[in-house]
């Protein structure tokens, strides 16, 4: 303000890589235990708030979890400090309930088998205490609402025997069931003899004697099914997204992607058609689609050919023509066999502001800025050590896979799985070198290598457009075991608001905290 007495803020480095620790596991497996088909977990959502976590398996079920942590300790700052609690503890969940979303089907019409397998979920908003969420396979989508509801039991009526004086009750219904009765109910032996002569009725009447009454001490969640929007996609479900209207989401199959209103099962609007008129020219499909996060207008799907699209829906009804299109530029001479394969984007991500998209495609995870469209502003080699091996990979067919990628709330970091049932947390902020490498397991440490940490490249202005190898290995871990490829971590989550992380090992669900 006043000539040079102006002090200037030096800028902030980027933060301190995360050390990470284990926090839960639901499902482990003992050693040598065998995984059934039905229970690898296929899809893992938390919801806004961060307190509810669900996931859904090949088996049809979605499993709900509560968080714990949050809940046990809602007293005062000064009742926790009396208490000597840690107001920034961990989060901490537990099972809630679980349900049977989808079921096997047979669509008579083209001789297909449907199988249960969910894949993918979405929180909806909750309204009145419930739950919401929806769940698809990978042709019908399903509407939950998960409530408590009080379980009414009804007291037997009876009659204190200690109020009868000397007379008795009669004995059982099963000594009474043998005799024989005639019409309303008379009995040719005479009426029954419950009270004995010497018996008589107190003035007041008996007290002990007590009507049927209705009680309801104990509560259960009840899963049920609101709505079914089904026979709207000819193609495999790959996506489903809420829309920050509260009203209306989006889901997306191979070649279109329709919108529907969650108080309307019969009716979907077609928004995005890419099947050409003569199915031979087809050269893309869509992999992904997720709606912007708070403008309602806007979404985006990504492609087989590593391309991403921002639509408005502001501009037309049937939006097949894109407002952006976001995709890298071929390095000429590096077009080989295997490069549209892997080019492939198998998962879509907004950042929580909306700002930037994550995509991840075989080998890498790309961040993109939504305003500048030229390429992406960060790359990160998830599993270089895996390009001399593609011809393996594609020969097994594991080159088709498809990984999930998430980001943290706070936008600093980026995270996705890898095989081996390992997983990579990068830092996503200009100069940051953090690229970890963690194991889904009790010891999440167990395979670092330890490795140099390289500066990033910056190419570009000051949004740094970064090339970030990582901690690249040779395809041995720290114990010199061969990467695993049948075990692969292809679904994670990213806590709303903490540094904590749920990702799926087959049929185990691991949480870490940072």
């Amino acid at each position: 303000m006043n000539g040079g007495d102006e002090v200037v803020a030096a800028p902030a480095g980027p933060p301190q890589p995360l050390e990470w620790k284990f926090s839960q596991v639901f499902g482990e497996r003992t050693a040598g235990e065998e995984v059934q088909e039905v229970d690898i977990i296929s899809a893992i959502e938390f919801d806004k708030s961060g307190d509810h976590l669900a996931t859904g398996d090949r088996g049809g079920r979605v499993v709900l979890f509560e968080r714990t942590d949050t809940k046990d300790h809602r007293g005062s700052r000064r009742d926790m400090e009396r208490m000597d609690y840690s107001i920034s503890r961990h989060p901490e969940f537990r099972y809630k309930t679980e349900f049977q979303s989808h079921e096997p089907e047979f669509d008579y019409l083209k001789s297909l088998e449907i199988e249960e397998k969910i894949n993918k979920i979405k929180w909806c908003q909750t309204a009145n205490g419930a739950l919401f969420l929806l769940s698809t396979n990978d042709k019908t989508i399903k509407y939950w609402k998960v409530q408590e509801k009080k379980v009414k039991k009804i007291s037997d009526m009876n009659v204190d025997p200690k109020a009868m004086g000397n007379g008795s009750i009669a004995s059982s219904s099963n000594s009474s069931s043998s005799r024989s009765f005639l019409a309303n109910g008379v009995s040719p032996d005479g009426p029954f003899n419950y009270l004995s002569n010497d018996f008589s009725f107190p003035s007041g009447g008996i007290p002990s004697l007590r009507l049927p009454l209705v009680t309801s001490h104990e509560t259960s969640l009840v899963a049920r099914c609101r709505r079914v929007y089904a026979h709207a996609h000819d193609y495999h479900i790959n996506s489903i997204s809420n829309n920050s209207d509260g009203e209306t989401f989006i889901s997306a199959d191979d070649l279109r992607i329709n919108l529907w209103n969650l108080e309307i099962s019969n009716q979907s609007f077609n928004i995005v058609d890419v099947k050409p008129a003569n199915m031979e020219d087809l050269t893309e499909v869509i992999t992904s689609a997720e709606f912007h996060p708070t403008h309602c207008n806007t979404l985006a799907y990504s492609s087989s050919k590593g391309s991403i699209r921002l639509v408005d829906l502001r501009q037309s009804a049937l939006c097949d023509s894109h407002a952006k299109l976001f995709e890298e530029q071929e390095a000429p001479g590096s077009r080989s066999f295997f490069t549209e394969i892997i080019a492939s984007i198998s998962d879509i991500k907004f950042g929580k502001e909306g700002r930037y998209i994550l995509s991840r495609d075989y080998m890498t995870l790309k961040l993109w800025d939504i305003n500048m469209d030229s390429g992406p502003v960060a790359t990160f080699q998830v599993h270089e050590y895996l390009r001399p091996k593609l011809c393996d990979l594609y020969e097994n067919d594991s080159i088709f896979d498809k990984f999930e990628c998430c980001l943290s709330g706070d936008g600093l970091r980026v995270s996705t799985g890898s095989y081996s049932n390992l997983f990579r947390v990068f830092g996503c902020v200009p100069g940051s070198t953090e690229a970890t490498t963690l194991e889904a397991s009790k010891n999440p440490m167990r395979r670092q290598v330890p490795t140099p940490s390289r500066p990033s490249r910056s190419l570009g202005n000051s949004i740094t457009r970064v090339v970030r190898r990582g901690a690249e290995s040779t395809g041995v871990d720290a114990n010199g075991n061969a990467f695993d490829f049948t075990t692969k971590l292809l679904h994670l989550a990213w806590h709303p608001t903490e540094n904590s992380i749920a990702c799926a090992a087959a049929n185990s669900l691991y949480m870490y905290y940072a």
